[in-house]
Formats: structure tokens, C-alpha cells, sequence
């Protein structure tokens, strides 16, 4: 598709059906998620296990060819799980594996196809069952992970880093860093005297956000008709349409 060829009432449906969805389907399965949450596509969004808590203002989206995957994973009671914070990015594909705690603070960013995890799954000469140690895995605030790179058991990833696309973290980053590689290794670090903003200085504001992609959206639609919304659906690509 071209362009967004629906009416702006149609497109508001579309996202009320969205909200209907997480409310019944996706939260009851969650330990807890927070107020003004931005969830795209949620039946494409799979959790496993517990307990997975989501903070406030996050951006979690999913796609038909991406699905995007929470998967806590242990026969003991009383684990952390996921722990994601406010105003964190999770795009579609990526997996966060945990056998006792992956913790993904605020304001990071989780490229499509990314995958974090606690554990090996796997003991190295005993295959048939899941090892016995798991080892924690922390994203601090403002994390920036690349497309397709994974993070490994038992890494910590300092603030405001990024992990290159591709990346294989095994050990940990500090912070204020660009770490690339298989395995990563800090190739660049950031400049101390450039201001930093992350996701949560942006978006701090809800209802000005709110009002500001509202009003972007009737802008961008205005014109579209239900009947020009249907013709680009029984004739994709015409022009004109």
C-alpha cells in the first residue's frame, strides 16, 4: 500500500479493536502493564510463562512474518521473569527468553529481530534437560540494541549504549558505549558532551503526544472516503485510487 487510503474514523476503530484485544487477551496474561501502553498487532504478540510485568508508555508491536515473543521458562516459583519499563521500544520479531530474570530498564530500544536471553536452555553434555544455573541479564536505561543481535546470559549492557546490528553480547558493556562484533567489543565511545534524549525526555508529555499524532493522522487522512478506502482494496495499485 502506497499510502493510508482510511477515513480517520475507520483508522480510530482499528485502534479502539486493538486496545479491546490487549484488554482481554494480552493483559489477563500479564503481571502487570502500565498506563498509555502502544500495542500494534497484538495477535501477533506471544507470551509464555510468568511473571512478565510491562511498564508504562511502551511501544510493543508485532507483525504477521515478525512475530515478537515473551517467554519466561522455569519450574521454580517465585522469579523475577521479564521486567520492561517505561517508554521502551520493542520492535516486531524480537524474543526475550527468561529462565529466572531479563531486565529491560527505561527508555530502550529493541530492533526487530533482537533476542535476549537468561540462559543456554541447554546443558553443554547433558542435552536432555535445561541447565541448572541461569544468570541474569540487565538492559539499563536507554539501551539501544541492533537488528538481529543477541544478548547473551549474564550480560549487563551499561546506559545508553548501543549494540551493533548483528552483535553477539557475551560479556558485559559499560556504559556510553558502541559495541559491534561477534563477539561485541566497543568500537567507538560516545561524546560526554552531547546531550542525550531518550525516549522518555520525548514522550514525558502524553497528552501533548497524544494531541500532536491526532492531529498529524487527520492531517494526513483527511480527504479519504469509505468508498475510496474500499475501491483501494478491490483494486490495489490503481492509480487513483
Amino acid at each position: 500500500m502506497i499510502r493510508d487510503t482510511r477515513p480517520y474514523y475507520i483508522k480510530k476503530a482499528w485502534y479502539r479493536l486493538q486496545h479491546l484485544y490487549v484488554r482481554h487477551y494480552l493483559a489477563p496474561h500479564l503481571t502487570g502493564l502500565g498506563e498509555h501502553s502502544f500495542i500494534i498487532k497484538p495477535w501477533h504478540i506471544e507470551l509464555f510463562g510468568g511473571p512478565i510485568r510491562i511498564g508504562s508508555h511502551v511501544s510493543l508491536l508485532g507483525c504477521s512474518d515478525k512475530k515478537t515473543r515473551l517467554t519466561v521458562w522455569s519450574d521454580k516459583k517465585e522469579i523475577p521473569g521479564i521486567t520492561i519499563g517505561d517508554h521502551v521500544l520493542i520492535s516486531p520479531g524480537v524474543r526475550i527468553s527468561a529462565a529466572h530474570s531479563v531486565c529491560i530498564k527505561d527508555s530502550c530500544m529493541l530492533a526487530s529481530h533482537a533476542y535476549v536471553t537468561d540462559s543456554d536452555w541447554h546443558g553443554i553434555y547433558d542435552r536432555s534437560l535445561p541447565p541448572s544455573d541461569t544468570s541474569q541479564v540487565i538492559l539499563e536505561e536507554n539501551v539501544w540494541i541492533g537488528d538481529s543481535a543477541i544478548v547473551c546470559k549474564g550480560v549487563t549492557i551499561g546506559e545508553n549504549s548501543i549494540v551493533g546490528a548483528g552483535s553477539v553480547v557475551t560479556s558485559d558493556i559499560p556504559a556510553n558505549v558502541i559495541a559491534a562484533g561477534n563477539p561485541a567489543r566497543i568500537i567507538r565511545r560516545l561524546d560526554p558532551d552531547k546531550e542525550i534524549i531518550t525516549r522518555k525526555d520525548r514522550y514525558r508529555d502524553t497528552q501533548q503526544t497524544v494531541r500532536f499524532l491526532e492531529a498529524s493522522e487527520q492531517e494526513n487522512l483527511a480527504g479519504n472516503t469509505f468508498w475510496g478506502w474500499l475501491r483501494s482494496w478491490i483494486f490495489p495499485g490503481k492509480p487513483g485510487f
